[in-house]
């Protein structure tokens, strides 16, 4: 224990920087004060260090391991403001949270909700598997550790358990205990040397038990009888003091409190899949139901993924087309790119029953395509094939993978369905090659990479002039670029011109109707933009681009109510953090707040999981900023706007999004600042700048009225 002595010598070290107050929290490693940050004039949680702890670890390693948690961005996860050494104390800084631990709930509450209970722990296990997908073991989950905040968890301690892990002897030597001995696995409790992610999968189990049962798992008269029992007794039966707990919940929980960690969930992740099977959190997975992994490029240059890419995005699309198939999007399934995540798990993180996976090597004008259908629940291959083929057979080879999915589904395809999934985009094979090459530069959405994808679909219809979905593709090309970074009429008279010809040759094709409606909206011919977004989406229920820049042009309208549900259905259709982005500010304008607020968590996770696999994508890291900032995390909110100047300074969209960034966090002189420099690089879509809810503390400012004046 910190003795008052001391408490006073901590107060003194940091009174340049801390105003530090009243004790809210002991532990047996560490004392909590309330504390006010006097430079950034809030309230905060220090966390100290017991003499004895801090002497046994060092300043040096406590400093390392510390910096390493402080990457840690979750919205489940307690991020660490600040640490260091100071006048022999070691010490870390979080955010204050206003609310109860979980202790506290199940103190005055004893057993929990079923489904209350399933998404405090789900929320947890989402944190700790993206804790261990970044290398942190927590090694210590506990009710104590698990806040709640407006009813989310939160977990905190990470930092103290990474640095006692760094130098488990010295602590241990030392008498000072690692871990909660009411939530330590077995391994743990026997002093492993090695402790893994399936050591915190048993803590939460413990905390989900309790939260059930409204007592842990094992107790006992001391720590040692509580340890044993841990490693050597059943586990009490959840049903003999809570009937009436969904089945499922019954087997995740014995399965995650198994004595050897190989007898547990491989992840977390793998965990929290299992706790919503067949309860009413969320559905089972749709009977006929699949994942198009993305293909892995075997080809010996590297720049062929294009082509993988291609064909899996190609097949998902056509899949996509089967009425009764519930096929997961392009966004979710490309999460998993270049990850060996067990194919249960994805399975069950895309909650589907079925996946595909397979490889594209090229050579020559040579092809082979090797595919798999792998059944989610026991592993078992429902369907393989090898194709070594001619390139000039590629869309026979795509037709006949989908064709054989459909067969191994037992999917009874409608003639219509059978045209789509048959029809051959173009007769001629490069200029498909250009076409992929396009899509691929297109996803990235940045202004080089939609030049570049332009450029690579003016190839297309130079080979093949009647290619209707090349046609389309720089329309949107050019929308894009004249909606984020317009420089003349060339873009906006370019994508009018292809929008057209698109339309002529493919009159039937959705994308076509959600490329000319795109168009037609930057041409400010809305009425008509309306009539053909509606008709793309009445063509194809899973087109994702019409009803995505419908929402925005109901947005931009004023239309809240029409353009949150527009995102919703678009976000439905893809996993697009965007879709969750807009919809949030909606509601946001709607002053919904729950709902504001559940999307811009469902925006920060997939924008730092896009992050993962595109770190230089700027717009992307500008979103992660603003819904960080919207959800409290104002310091990650801060580091990414920082990090996506420094991706790409001189980006008309990111300076604008920085600037919303600023307004949020009351920094209105940077705001006003990267508004002018925004305009400045070339943004002018004055419109979205006069809903935009984020701009709100800027609103009135006279040098953001003369601005617009000057743009209008």
């Amino acid at each position: 224990m910190v003795m008052v002595r001391e408490a006073q010598l901590f107060r003194a070290a940091l009174a340049d920087r801390y105003a530090v107050g009243r004790t809210i929290g002991r532990g047996g490693m560490a004392v909590v004060y309330l504390a006010q940050d006097l430079r950034h004039q809030r309230k905060v949680a220090i966390k100290v260090l017991r003499p004895e702890v801090a002497g046994a670890l060092g300043a040096e390693r406590f400093l390392h391991e510390i910096k390493i948690v402080a990457q840690l961005r979750h919205p489940h996860i307690l991020p660490l403001h600040d640490s260091g050494e100071n006048g022999g104390f070691l010490y870390f800084v979080m955010p204050y949270v206003q609310g109860e631990s979980l202790r506290g709930l199940i103190n005055r509450e004893r057993q929990l909700p079923v489904v209350e209970s399933v998404r405090i722990a789900r929320e947890v296990a989402d944190a700790l598997d993206y804790a261990h997908r970044h290398g942190v073991v927590h090694r210590d989950i506990k009710p104590e550790n698990i806040l709640l905040e407006e009813g989310h968890a939160v977990v905190t301690d990470f930092g103290i358990a990474s640095a006692v892990t760094a130098a488990e002897e010295r602590v241990s030597e030392s008498g000072i205990a690692i871990g909660t001995p009411e939530y330590m696995s077995p391994e743990q409790g026997s002093g492993a040397a090695l402790v893994d992610a399936r050591s915190d999968l048993y803590s939460l189990g413990c905390v989900l038990y309790e939260m059930l049962a409204g007592q842990a798992p094992f107790t006992g008269s001391d720590s040692r009888a509580v340890i044993a029992r841990h490693m050597v007794d059943p586990i009490p039966p959840l049903v003999t003091v809570r009937p009436g707990v969904p089945s499922n919940v019954v087997r995740a929980v014995t399965r995650a409190l198994a004595k050897a960690p190989a007898d547990r969930f491989e992840t977390l992740s793998g965990f929290g899949q299992a706790l919503l099977e067949d309860t009413a959190v969320k559905e089972e997975p749709a009977v006929k139901s699949i994942a198009v992994l993305p293909f892995a490029n075997m080809s010996a240059d590297q720049e062929d993924e294009y082509l993988s890419d291609g064909i899996t995005e190609e097949i998902i699309n056509a899949l996509a087309k089967i009425e009764g198939l519930h096929v997961a999007s392009r966004t979710s399934a490309f999460a998993f790119k270049g990850k060996t995540e067990d194919i249960r798990t994805i399975g069950g993180h895309l909650n589907v029953r079925c996946v595909l996976e397979g490889s594209v090597r090229k050579a020559g004008k040579r092809l082979r395509i090797t595919a798999q259908l792998v059944n989610v629940t026991d592993g078992y291959h429902l369907w393989s094939e090898r194709y070594d083929r001619d390139m000039e057979n590629v869309f026979a080879i795509q037709d006949e993978i989908a064709q054989n999915i459909v067969r191994s589904l037992s999917v009874i395809l409608s003639d219509s369905e059978k045209r789509a999934i048959a029809k051959v985009p173009t007769a001629n094979v490069k200029a498909y090659e250009y076409y992929l090459r396009g899509r691929q530069f297109f996803h990235q959405a940045r202004k080089k990479s939609l030049q570049f994808a332009r450029e690579m679909l003016t190839r297309a219809i130079e080979i093949d002039p009647d290619y209707a979905l090349a046609h389309a593709g720089i329309a949107d090309c050019c929308s894009l670029l004249n909606m984020y970074y317009p420089s003349s009429e060339a873009d906006l008279e370019q994508a009018d011109a292809a929008s057209r010809k698109a339309l002529e040759l493919g009159p039937e094709m959705a994308e076509v109707h959600a490329a000319r409606g795109f168009a037609l909206w930057q041409m400010k011919q809305l009425d008509d933009a309306i009539r053909e977004f509606e008709t793309a989406i009445r063509l194809d229920t899973m087109q994702f681009g019409a009803r995505y820049f419908y929402a925005r042009l109901r947005f931009e309208r004023g239309e809240l109510e029409q353009a949150a549900e527009l995102f919703e259905q678009a976000s439905q259709v893809r996993e697009d953090y965007q879709s969750s982005f807009f919809a949030a500010q909606s509601y946001v304008g709607l002053e919904r707040e729950k709902e504001a607020e559940d999307s811009y968590r469902r925006a920060l996770q997939a924008a730092q999981e896009h992050m993962e696999l595109n770190p230089d994508d700027a717009r992307a890291a500008t979103m992660c900023a603003v819904s960080s900032s919207r959800l409290g995390l104002q310091e990650e909110g801060l580091e990414w706007a920082e990090r996506a100047l420094a991706i790409d300074p001189d980006d008309a969209g990111v300076r604008y999004n920085v600037a919303c960034l600023y307004a949020l966090e009351g920094k209105s002189e940077a705001a006003i600042a990267c508004v002018e420099e925004a305009f400045r690089c070339g943004f002018c879509n004055m419109e979205w700048i006069r809903r935009d809810p984020d701009l709100e503390s800027i609103r009135d400012d006279p040098r953001l009225q003369v601005a617009l004046g000057g743009q209008g």
